[in-house]
């Protein structure tokens, strides 16, 4: 293999990777390192259906403890294995998730001393989020100074979005001076699955009516015409919009001030309510995981059962408005996590949706889980597919476009 795309998502605890060849578009080699900056990290390497190795198996996984326990160790790790392998001559460059880009950043970008100061100057609008990426980012570059390095935005992808989606009834000095705006994210999981969803249904992609939903600990839905983002759920930060696995998603903007005043809060002391102890952990004050919430409701626990409901009900309600946007709906679109395996949340979402012409196939439903792909309704109404994403995918044919890999 001489073609080999390095994909870095770099969060503020862990580092995921993906060595794809961009040839036969299989990954090579993957894996996570997990609790980063504490004691017990590690790292996870599993290996791809055909290993370089005659003593790997395919889809074979094995963790060790990470040494050190920084993104700079786990780089280490990763070179050390691709060494090992004999793959670390055929990364050809490296391809970084960048979860948001402003209104500069309206495609992917090669990564350059000016990008990386936007990158940096939108940190303000993802805390959470771009100083992580920066952080993989300048790692890599430490490690492969000499290779092309991709910034692939999960904005850019909502570029696209027409001014009265995108702006708030806000005073327009806040838009212009301030950047404050509705961003959208999941850009890059939405192309994915928008261009596979209409190979599925024999459909032009300029042609179709999309509403997609991206459902994980982060969840949000986006109305996608034409292969374009045309309105999106969450806004200037990713806490807007549905509620998701810690986040609060839509809430009344003055429960801000309040909560302030009644619990002697600054506003980092809110925001921290409304980001990490919210949406399905908050209402269940039990997890924030949908597979545990789903064994809590089967056995009766109905704060379980009630977080489930909100969450369904929530999204039912996005997915109905943003219809609004296009006109029709040719399908509704469901990834992610959750949206690729939960057939209880999937069921609770359609069997809400039955205005817009959605029958839910119970069989159907029931069968799609663990990286299936297929549709869950029945014959005769509008199509709803569950789709498994593949960010990676994406993130290295954008990489290997850019810097002159592929066509």
């Amino acid at each position: 293999m001489n073609s080999g795309i390095l994909v870095i998502n770099c969060g503020s605890s862990s580092l995921k990777f993906a060595l794809i060849d961009t040839v036969s578009k299989q990954e090579v080699l993957s894996g996570l390192a997990e609790k980063l900056g504490m004691a017990d990290s590690r790292i996870t390497f599993k290996h791809g259906p055909t290993p370089r190795r005659s003593y790997r198996q395919p889809g074979e996984k094995d963790t060790a403890a990470l040494a050190g326990g920084t993104h700079a160790a786990a780089m280490d790790a990763i070179i050390e294995r691709l060494r090992e392998e004999g793959l670390l001559d055929s990364v050809k460059a490296v391809g970084h998730r960048v979860v948001h880009g402003g209104e500069v950043f309206k495609a992917t970008a090669m990564i350059t001393d000016a990008v990386l100061a936007q990158i940096e100057k939108c940190s303000k609008l993802a805390p959470l989020h771009n100083p992580a990426n920066l952080l993989g980012i300048r790692t890599a570059m430490q490690q492969f100074g000499d290779l092309p390095q991709v910034a692939v935005f999960d904005t850019s992808f909502h570029q696209t979005m027409p001014e009265h989606a995108y702006l708030y009834a806000l005073p327009m000095s806040l838009y212009r001076d301030h950047g404050v705006r509705r961003y959208g994210f999941h850009g890059t999981s939405y192309r994915y699955i928008t261009s596979k969803a209409a190979e599925l249904l024999g459909k032009p992609l300029e042609e179709t009516a999309f509403v997609c939903a991206h459902l994980g600990n982060g969840a949000s839905a986006t109305a996608i015409k034409g292969g374009v983002s045309v309105d999106t759920t969450m806004g200037l930060t990713p806490l807007e919009g549905s509620v998701m696995g810690t986040r609060s998603g839509d809430i009344d903007p003055g429960i801000i001030g309040y909560l302030a005043s009644e619990l002697n809060l600054d506003i980092a002391g809110v925001m921290d309510i409304l980001n990490k102890k919210s949406g399905l952990l908050g209402v269940s004050e039990l997890s924030s995981d949908c597979r545990e919430l789903q064994e809590a409701a089967a056995a009766g626990n109905h704060a379980a059962t009630l977080a489930l409901d909100i969450f369904s009900y929530r999204l039912a309600k996005h997915i109905a408005a943003l219809t609004v946007g296009l006109g029709r709906l040719d399908a509704l679109l469901l990834t992610g996590g959750i949206g690729e395996n939960s057939a209880y949340v999937r069921a609770n979402v359609i069997n809400r949706l039955g205005f817009l012409g959605l029958t839910l196939d119970e069989a159907a439903n029931q069968e799609c889980t663990r990286g299936k792909t297929g549709r869950i309704t029945v014959e005769g109404s509008v199509p709803a597919l569950v789709i498994s994403t593949d960010e990676e995918m994406m993130i290295a044919m954008d990489t290997a476009k850019l810097a002159g890999l592929i066509d």
